[in-house]
């Protein structure tokens, strides 16, 4: 078995965690290739993550895959991995949805077609109406609801992203409650653990296939 790394020892059951979430992604075509990141709070004062490390298949993750990162996205103690080139996104997810009240245990980062193709379609965001499904995204009691996933333009320049979003969010940007879609790339979502986490990405995946397979329908 691969060595945990001594930073994570006190968080070794969100490292096993996350390498399941890993192998279930790849396994439901959300997480192909070394694509997509997935993170865990791992304190909250300060603020530290637990995030997948740069460069590994993600059905395929090791317990010497992860990485601690602080509120600046490096590495709390040397010789750990490089974190994900995306880390900034999740601490950013962490700090300022927990400060608006919105508790964020953990973030998770998708590469599905369904995201991709329809982030494409709909620049100004992913509509859903009327979906029963809605029921499964915290706070939504009825099927009678609107929801638009935001879409956020892609960029290699993450540092920059994620000091907009922060700037969106903390200006009452409520449309930001679950998560976002960059352009042609991926999901992100959160919720106040990982559990909620997987069922926010999971009843998203969902709403997004209805839309496509609902528009491929005419």
């Amino acid at each position: 078995m691969s060595e945990l790394h001594p930073a994570l020892a006190d968080r070794a059951d969100a490292v096993e965690a996350l390498i399941d979430i890993g192998r279930d992604f790849h396994a439901r075509g959300w997480s192909v290739g070394t694509s997509s990141n997935y993170s865990v709070v791992a304190s909250r004062a300060p603020l530290e993550l637990v995030v997948t490390a740069s460069g590994f298949h993600k059905g395929k993750l090791t317990r010497a895959d992860f990485v601690r990162v602080g509120a600046d996205g490096t590495p709390t103690t040397p010789d750990q991995p490089k974190s994900s080139a995306e880390t900034q996104l999740h601490v950013m997810a962490a700090e300022v949805c927990t400060l608006l009240g919105e508790r964020v245990g953990a973030v998770l980062h998708g590469h599905s077609v369904w995201a991709t193709v329809l982030s494409d379609r709909f620049r100004d965001g992913i509509t859903f109406a009327g979906y029963e499904m809605l029921k499964g995204l915290a706070g939504i009691t009825t099927h009678e609801s609107e929801w638009v996933l935001p879409v956020v333009p892609n960029t290699q320049d993450i540092a920059s992203l994620a000091a907009e979003l922060r700037a969106k969010i903390v200006g009452g940007d409520d449309s930001f409650r679950y998560g976002f879609v960059l352009a042609k790339h991926g999901l992100y979502t959160w919720g106040r653990d990982l559990g909620e986490a997987y069922r926010h990405f999971e009843v998203l995946e969902f709403l997004m296939e209805c839309e496509g397979r609902r528009l491929s329908l005419g």
